[in-house]
């Protein structure tokens, strides 16, 4: 099987545990080839992961893992939450984050900008409007290449 391959057999396997443990799939990766693989597993949950959660993600991951074996050979599993500066990626996370600081990179200008800081204030099919100082501007989900919540203190 070729990595691309492997990767969506584990992210099946992975969102099926994460399910089950109530939790939500953010991401999967698997980096390095040969003894050096890593399997790099992302979850989260409403108000937040805890040690414990993913803990217990990690030990039923790795049994079916053991099972169904799309990893020949040794690899290390790591299981962890997004962090307070969680990525953005689907419609989802913004609406989940609405109300919360936002960093937005678009691939395209929008009102001669491509850089973004502002708050995520609605999102509506295919685009989100962002609060910025003096203004709100929307911005189409297919401009968007990168985006991720600012952390605020």
């Amino acid at each position: 099987m070729d990595k691309n391959t492997i990767k969506q057999k584990i992210s099946e396997l992975a969102s099926r545990v994460a399910e089950d443990e109530g939790l939500e799939l953010v991401s999967v990766e698997l980096l390095g080839s040969g003894k050096r693989t890593m399997l790099k597993v992302v979850v989260d949950k409403e108000g937040g992961v805890t040690v414990g959660d993913c803990e217990k993600m990690s030990r039923s991951l790795e049994a079916l893992l053991d099972v169904e074996d799309p990893i020949k050979g040794p690899y290390v599993l790591e299981v962890s939450s997004p962090g307070l500066d969680r990525p953005l990626a689907t419609q989802a996370d913004f609406e989940r984050n609405i109300e919360k600081l936002a960093r937005i990179v678009t691939t395209e200008k929008i009102d001669n900008q491509t850089f973004f800081i502002g708050r995520i204030i609605d999102v509506g099919e295919g685009w989100i409007r962002l609060k910025l100082d003096k203004k709100d501007i929307f911005i189409p989900m297919d401009k968007i290449s990168k985006a991720r919540l600012e952390i605020e203190f």
